[in-house]
């Protein structure tokens, strides 16, 4: 398949396309890596009379480490991140993520603007940013805004992103000495979709408890989910194997499964349950230095 005839737009300032956004309205797209838009489009599932690739604005790239937090721009990929320095040393739970989409392909292609943006319950980094409780920046002709992760997204598909909009970069705390995350999914075959996802993080206290404690699941409801009862079941407790089951009983019960060509519902839930045992034992273990 082809897609529909569309005009094709290359800006090279964020000022320019936030302008032709605004010009075009609801009849234009905004193209980055490609890796969900295009398919969508060859398919004929969608179609935009205008799309403006955002691929040579300056400034949208980059992984750096500034006044305690760490800012990501959109136009960065997935590879980029997941070979990452300063993700690997500092939020291994980025790099759990981004060395888990899709194949190789996607990772050098996919940006983190498209995988946020695109509202697609399935994707892996969304579930991250809302357990590492990371803020977007969002640029239009009439300003910027800043949204958290756990309100951006909406309905399958459906953001907090409003017309006219472009996100710029993500913002992340930077994690104290004793902060750690993972991220843990499972599918059946490379290229899938997965099963179900879960992503983890927190700061684990001298007295071995936890705080600060972010969840985030994939795949197993109709919007990337903030976990914020399995959050309540784990903050301020000892990760000990009571703790542990408590908080599959609450991520069991948060979830929204449904049954499809992966599984039934409650087979996903089960499976989320065992991700999530996996996710806390790995995250703790990386607050001792290990994994």
């Amino acid at each position: 398949m082809t897609p529909a005839s569309f005009d094709y737009m290359s800006p090279i300032s964020l000022e320019e396309a936030v302008q032709l956004l605004k010009k075009h309205g609801d009849d234009a797209k905004i193209l980055a890596g490609g890796q969900s838009l295009i398919p969508l489009m060859k398919l004929r599932f969608t179609s935009f009379p205008y799309i403006i690739d955002i691929s040579r604005v300056s400034g949208l790239k980059f992984i750096r480490e500034e006044k305690g937090k760490l800012l990501i721009g959109a136009m960065t990929t997935n590879a980029e991140l997941e070979f990452s320095e300063t993700v690997r040393g500092h939020h291994r739970i980025i790099h759990d993520a981004c060395s888990r989409i899709a194949d190789p392909l996607v990772r050098n292609m996919g940006t983190v603007g498209g995988n946020l943006t695109h509202g697609d319950p399935g994707n892996d980094l969304p579930a991250v940013m809302i357990a590492l409780r990371a803020k977007y920046t969002l640029v239009s002709a009439d300003g910027k805004r800043e949204v958290s992760a756990a309100d951006f997204y909406k309905d399958t598909f459906v953001t907090e992103l409003k017309q006219g909009e472009i996100l710029t970069q993500l913002e992340v705390s930077a994690p104290g000495k004793l902060f750690a995350g993972a991220y843990e999914k499972h599918k059946r075959r490379t290229g899938d979709f997965s099963v179900a996802g879960v992503g983890v993080a927190f700061e684990r206290k001298t007295d071995g408890t936890l705080k600060n404690v972010g969840v985030g699941l994939t795949s197993v409801g109709p919007v990337p989910i903030h976990a914020a009862g399995t959050e309540k079941a784990l903050e301020g407790k000892v990760p000990d194997t009571a703790t542990i089951e408590k908080a599959v009983d609450a991520v069991k019960s948060e979830s929204r499964p449904v049954s499809d060509f992966y599984g039934t519902d409650e087979y996903k839930r089960f499976v989320l349950g065992e991700l999530l045992k996996r996710a806390i034992s790995r995250a703790v273990r990386r607050t001792s230095g290990g994994d």
